[in-house]
């Protein structure tokens, strides 16, 4: 995922924006760690698609056609962190 070229080839002026880098993540979440903090590539990914669709769409002006695709990529991006980076798919804890 490369958001921040994205934000930036759709207006945005991003230099160095970054989450975490995975390897650092799948370390993490081998470890003791408890929580690990992702927000910086949540909100890349909805910035890049909010971007990217207005400037495909330039007409439209409802949040409702520009979030939906955002959703989306926040979504995709949050099942690749879980599934892939983090492996935390399926290991909801039962009481």
């Amino acid at each position: 995922m490369d958001e921040v070229n994205t934000i930036n080839k759709f207006g945005g002026k991003l230099e160095a924006a970054i989450g975490i880098p995975e390897e650092q993540l799948r370390k993490a979440a081998k470890s003791a760690v408890c929580k690990i903090n992702i927000d910086s590539d949540s909100r890349l990914a909805m910035t890049a698609a909010i971007r990217q669709h207005l400037a495909e769409h330039p007409g439209d002006f409802d949040p409702r056609q520009y979030l939906k695709p955002a959703r989306e990529n926040m979504k995709k991006m949050y099942i690749h962190k879980i599934v892939e980076v983090l492996g935390s798919d399926g290991k909801l804890l039962q009481q």
